[in-house]
């Protein structure tokens, strides 16, 4: 236990951070590197500010802590100030891969794994560039607060990616596609995966025509669904981009209707994969918030700042990047709600004129929204048929959420390694997202 000063709230958080790397691109190994580091996020807060430092020297934590408290100002009353009163004393190792920690995969068993992946692109004559990367991470947190939190809890995810390109110039077709798990083993089932999704690719780099702009009706895979979900409105949730914003707090006020009645998106931290993560990096634990119910504005999501300002409880929502960055206000998993009255085969029935977009090059985020295609498809009387190419669909957040009449009844979640959000320049914190298949009846294609 530290020293923690009177008349002060100081939390420390410890991280010990392994991750391991591997490139290998056109049959060239590029990279092959194991990294490990450990150190502290230290703060302090007296009621009015917060002061914060990290370090590398674990026994420094002490000097560190009494360092901050000689720039603040004693508060005897500082564990009823409301923010105080929004931390948890979860105490407890909670710790769930100790067994099974990629700490423990040999650096040559994963190259070993890679290059079974290389062998699927390389010895295809019609893809004539490729790269082929393995990512993973595990990461080992302890948590103590002035108050009584006392806790240790674990991450990890590994993956493969794998980038390949059929064409050249202007003609070319570039795709992309990953599989994770946090179980290492996961990654040798899942090469099939590879296989389909290339032949899927060449079948659309041969045949893509491109459509013109306008309104139509979209049909947005499970992956998709999971990029709009993140991008057109888990950022509207994250409650510290409404502090002081009086207009943005009326427009997303709890209880208004801010979608159709087939919308309803979930945050949870407790969903094992690229979102995981038990406890936030304020030592509050990880819940399932409901943050629309049937087109409903439920909830939203916090750290403990932003819900003893809005007067609202915490959601495990405070999450820094590495312990050199303080805790910020982001998405975990989010994922939108199924609908367990209408298959996926019933929904495409319904779109007599419409496209389906399969996957996706990236998506972003604001009042307006945008989601890139990478491989779409014609729905013509209810039938996927054709590959279409075009640049974006693009539309207003809130009009968007209300033009969804029809959600599948199965969720997939997308488990995703070596990249994340990039909130604040927090880049790459690893989140997981996902949902049913979607129907958007008019959307903008560009």
């Amino acid at each position: 236990m530290f020293s923690f000063p009177k008349n002060f709230y100081s939390d420390v958080r410890i991280e010990h951070n392994y991750s391991s790397l591997i490139r290998i691109k056109d049959g060239r190994l590029e990279e092959i590197k194991e990294s490990t580091n450990t150190g502290a996020f230290i703060r302090l807060f007296d009621g009015e500010k917060w002061y914060y430092t990290s370090t590398t020297d674990l026994k420094s934590i002490d000097k560190e802590l009494a360092n901050l408290a000689s720039f603040a100002t004693p508060n005897p009353d500082i564990n009823n100030h409301p923010v105080v009163l929004k931390f948890q004393k979860n105490t407890g190792d909670h710790c769930r891969f100790e067994k099974n920690s990629l700490k423990n995969i040999s650096l040559h068993d994963k190259l070993v794994t890679t290059k079974e992946y290389c062998k699927i692109v390389e010895t295809d004559p019609e893809i004539n560039y490729w790269k082929v990367s393995y990512f993973d991470f595990n990461t080992v947190k302890e948590f103590l607060s002035s108050i009584g939190c006392n806790i240790k809890f674990d991450t990890q995810q590994s993956g493969i990616s794998i980038a390949f390109r059929f064409g050249s110039g202007l003609e070319s077709f570039m795709e992309f596609c990953q599989e994770a798990s946090p179980c290492f083993e996961n990654l040798k089932k899942k090469q099939n995966h590879v296989k389909e999704h290339i032949e899927k690719a060449r079948n659309f780099y041969k045949n893509a025509q491109t459509i013109p702009g306008g309104d139509y009706t979209v049909v947005l895979s499970p992956d998709v669904t999971g990029v709009f979900a993140h991008e057109s409105f888990g950022h509207k949730s994250e409650a510290d981009d409404m502090l002081g914003d009086e207009e943005m707090i009326k427009e997303w006020e709890i209880g208004k209707r801010v979608g159709s009645e087939k919308l309803s998106i979930y945050d949870d931290g407790n969903i094992v994969g690229s979102g995981y993560t038990p406890f936030d990096d304020e030592g509050n634990r990880a819940c399932k918030t409901t943050l629309i119910e049937k087109g409903i504005l439920k909830g939203r999501l916090h750290n403990a700042e932003t819900a003893a300002t809005l007067n609202e409880e915490v959601t495990g929502n405070a999450r820094a990047l590495d312990f050199e960055n303080i805790p910020i206000v982001r998405m975990t998993c989010t994922y939108i709600d199924k609908d367990p009255d209408m298959t996926k085969e019933e929904l495409i029935e319904g779109v007599k004129y419409g496209i389906y977009i399969d996957t996706c090059k990236h998506g972003t985020g604001a009042s307006t929204f945008t989601i890139a295609p990478s491989m779409a498809y014609l729905i013509e009387n209810g039938k996927i048929t054709k590959p279409v190419k075009f640049s974006v669909i693009t539309g207003n957040v809130m009009k968007t959420l209300n033009e969804i009449d029809a959600v599948s009844n199965q969720i997939e979640i997308d488990e995703s390694v070596g990249g994340g959000c990039g909130k604040q320049g927090q880049f790459p914190l690893p989140v997981g997202h996902g949902g049913p298949y979607i129907r958007i009846r008019k959307i903008n294609v560009q």
